[in-house]
This record gives C-alpha cells, sequence and structure tokens, in this order.
C-alpha cells in the first residue's frame, strides 16, 4: 500500500486518505539562499517538496484526546 501511495505522489498525484488527510507534492521555486555561518550567499535549485494536509476528523481526534490537559503538561 505504501508503495502504491508513494508511486502516485512521484507522478504528482494528491493521496487522499478518508478521515485521515491528504498528501499532495508542491514544486517550489529556485531562489537565493544565505549560509547563516559565512553569510555568502548560494543558490537553492527549484524542487517538489511533500505537504501534508491532516482531515477535520483527525484534528478533531487529536484535540478530543488531549480531554483538558494543558498543552504544559505533556
Amino acid at each position: 500500500m505504501l508503495a502504491e501511495i508513494a508511486d502516485s505522489l512521484a507522478k504528482g498525484d494528491t493521496v487522499k486518505l478518508s478521515s485521515f488527510g491528504s498528501f499532495s507534492v508542491r514544486k517550489k521555486g529556485g531562489r537565493m539562499g544565505r549560509n547563516p555561518k559565512t553569510g555568502e550567499e548560494v543558490p537553492i535549485k527549484p524542487r517538489r517538496v511533500l505537504v501534508f494536509r491532516p482531515s477535520h476528523v483527525l484534528k478533531e481526534r487529536i484535540n478530543g484526546a488531549l480531554g483538558g490537559q494543558s498543552a504544559a503538561a505533556e
């Protein structure tokens, strides 16, 4: 199953998993970056990045699992 998902994403398709979320590939253009250590400008090549968007069902389940606990208690 994971191989099928990976193959679909490699082709640029969006993969939706019901009640979980969707995976998609986004293209990022080339740009100039900076080496933080030296301050030297370096080119960053165009690339494709994987994006995950959780479903509302997953978000509600995660937030509901907290049961009123604060984030500091974790």
